[in-house]
């Protein structure tokens, strides 16, 4: 039986990859500061994992956290755009510092895997659509920065140690446990819990910018399929859909699934956000053999029925 340790594990997409590989019968080490994560995206298989409540700049913190681990996936971030232009040198503490630490501290422990949660912000100002590795423009946010740097950084400690990392450059991930509390928080879970209090949300620009949604079960699968991948070790890549949604087109399904009509207010863009993030996701489908399993829609339907039952 194997070990891993999932870093931001008590996060939302951290707390869905602990509950697979607990769900499969694997031993689980959880890494959280409970910053943003929170014990009850656990509370369903605490009992059947270990948690330590820690910080991924202390580098012993990560050096006991990597003990006796097979594989890390890496999910504790700042990861918010908004977050890291108001306060870039948190940002890179965490999102730098502490990928670091982590490397460091898995390559001196023998770790075989590491899977980094890396983000799209990675392709910045690029404009081409849609987005496919090894096509990076310049990063417009610290937080694309931060993400970018970590992807050299892991490349760096498979070529020099032979670690086998892999980044995970995640589009508009959404699901069940994303938090809707914080001014920070994704778009699906602002908008799905607005539409349910008959509240009208905030669009920032015109609403014509499209993301990449794609569900938490099919990036839980993405990370699984990577750590077990040794055609992947050293690389990059998209976990998306490969489709494009407008944000207006989103609220418009959220109304259809809901039978609601709730409006948008519309506000100035945000410094940062980029205006158009749709994957090419052919790269990973031909090193993981990775394939989205849920459709937008059906992902979404699911997402709201979730938001339902605790409104």
């Amino acid at each position: 039986m194997a070990r891993y340790l999932v870093t931001g594990g008590a996060g939302f997409i951290g707390s869905h990859i602990a509950e697979a590989l607990a769900g499969r019968g694997d031993e689980v080490r959880v890494l959280d500061d409970l910053s943003t994560g929170k014990l009850e995206n656990l509370a369903g298989f605490a009992g059947t994992i270990e948690f330590v409540e820690g910080d991924i700049r202390d580098f012993e913190t990560c050096r006991r956290a990597v003990e006796g681990v097979a594989a890390v996936f890496h999910e504790a971030a700042l990861a918010s755009v908004t977050r890291s232009v108001e306060d870039p040198l948190l940002a890179n503490a965490v999102n730098v510092t502490g990928t670091l630490n982590l490397l460091v501290a898995a390559q001196a422990a023998g770790v075989r895997s590491f899977v980094l949660a890396s983000s799209s912000a990675v392709y910045g100002d690029d404009p081409a659509m849609p987005k496919v590795e090894g096509r990076e423009g310049r990063p417009v946010s610290p937080y694309g920065a931060n993400k970018l740097i970590g992807e050299k950084y892991a490349q760096t400690f498979h070529a020099l140690h032979g670690l086998n990392t892999v980044s995970l450059r995640y589009f508009n991930v959404f699901g069940p446990r994303q938090d809707p509390a914080s001014e920070y928080s994704a778009v699906i879970p602002l908008f799905v819990t607005k539409v349910l209090r008959g509240e009208r949300p905030t669009i920032f620009g015109d609403g014509e910018q499209s993301r990449d949604f794609i569900h938490v079960d099919d990036v839980v699968r993405a990370n699984l399929l990577a750590a077990e991948s040794a055609g992947a070790a050293g690389e990059a890549f998209n976990v998306a859909c490969g489709v494009g949604t407008t944000v207006n087109g989103l609220l418009a399904a959220i109304n259809e699934a809901l039978g609601a009509g709730v409006e948008a207010r519309y506000a100035p863009p945000r410094p940062g956000d980029i205006l158009h993030s749709t994957a090419d996701i052919s790269k990973a489908r031909r090193l993981t053999g990775f394939e989205p399993g849920l459709s937008f829609r059906e992902g979404l339907r699911a997402t709201i029925d979730w938001y339902k039952r605790r409104s």
